[in-house]
């Protein structure tokens, strides 16, 4: 799976503020994510997020639009 710093993950699971997405701030061998609804950064292995991924907006195609 193809996951950039960036990029907008939308997971299986919602978090407990309401929001199912999440910013990816950092990736390697573990994953730091931002909450979108409420800002809370979480840091969870790869395996699990690329597990609990259910979408993925890329943050370039978003970039790209934005532009336009």
């Amino acid at each position: 799976m193809d996951i950039k710093v960036g990029d907008i993950l939308q997971l299986k699971k919602q978090h407990p503020c309401g929001s199912k997405e999440w910013e990816v701030l950092r990736v390697g061998a573990d994953f730091r994510l931002k909450c979108m609804g409420c800002g809370h950064q979480i840091m969870i292995p790869r395996r699990q997020a690329e597990k609990n991924v259910k979408n993925v907006k890329s943050a370039s195609n978003s970039a790209a639009s934005n532009s336009v």
